[in-house]
């Protein structure tokens, strides 16, 4: 069956479009890229080239997996963060653009303190940590419950030949007393009772270790700032990713030993950020 790039695109458009699935142009676009192994430029300099066979059932895979509720970032294994493409996969949290403020937090506190002491907790596929160490140029820590997660993290920081030390750890157990200058984690903060309203891509295919707490989204909270009051050294400084309606509760938890507390929002406006450093 002739059939050209341009109209495998429409075709797959329609599909997606069909489906709910969300911009289904440019899925249909990313998707035909990844099974040319083209960028996307080159599916219109060549909008009338014909698909060939192998292209065609490549796609098709492709589409099929993305109508099923497939992320896709877990199709093409990439997702770009910081202006990098990370390998991303099933074992790992998909990186948002979001968590893009966190990172920028802690580049900001990094240039204006002498932090050399820096781990990134539930680094997931190692986005924040491999970011971190490639614009500071300085060794990073991270860690993450998930030994599958750690695998995804140390093949990110060997393709950037970042300089990331992995360890296993729940939360901050193996770490030092007073041991970091800066903290810094995007914990699980999604309340498990608000799984029956996420979207399936989401609650169906991404790891529940990296998305979900307790009822509340608040337990991992709690457990690391617990932590971290003894991790960190007086002064230091604690980075969070804050979830929906987790401000005024995580703000009360650091209330005792924590000062200049601030908070940053997001572009949406959503309190995304919040800071604060260790008393002394």
């Amino acid at each position: 069956m002739f059939l050209t790039i341009q109209a495998a695109l429409s075709q797959g458009s329609e599909l997606l479009e069909k489906a709910a699935v969300g911009v289904p142009r440019l899925t249909a676009e990313v998707l035909l890229s990844h099974a040319l192994g083209r960028d996307r430029s080159y599916l219109y300099a060549h909008a009338t080239d014909e698909l060939t066979e192998l292209g065609w059932i490549h796609y098709g895979r492709y589409l099929n997996e993305r109508l099923k509720g497939k992320p896709t970032q877990y199709i093409t294994r990439r997702q770009e963060f910081f202006g990098r493409d990370f390998y991303v996969d099933g074992r790992v949290l998909i990186p948002r653009p979001e968590t893009e403020h966190l990172v920028e937090a802690a580049l900001a506190h990094i240039s204006r303190h002498s932090a050399t002491n820096i781990l990134d907790v539930g680094t997931g596929s190692g986005a924040i940590a491999v970011t971190l160490a490639l614009e500071t140029k300085r060794a990073v820590l991270a860690s993450d419950i998930s030994l599958p997660a750690l695998a995804v993290a140390e093949r990110n920081a060997k393709t950037f030949e970042a300089p990331v030390r992995f360890l296993a750890a729940d939360l901050l157990e193996p770490v030092a007393a007073g041991s970091l200058d800066l903290l810094i984690s995007n914990p699980p903060y999604v309340p498990g009772a608000d799984a029956s309203n996420m979207q399936r891509e989401v609650r169906d295919w991404e790891p529940h270790v990296a998305l979900f707490a307790d009822d509340s989204g608040l337990a991992v909270y709690g457990r690391l700032i617990g932590s971290a009051r003894l991790a960190v050294r007086p002064g230091g400084r604690l980075l969070m990713e804050l979830g929906f309606r987790a401000l005024d509760p995580v703000r009360e938890m650091l209330s005792a030993d924590w000062i200049d507390i601030d908070v940053t929002s997001d572009l949406a406006g959503w309190p995304r950020v919040m800071g604060a450093t260790l008393r002394k």
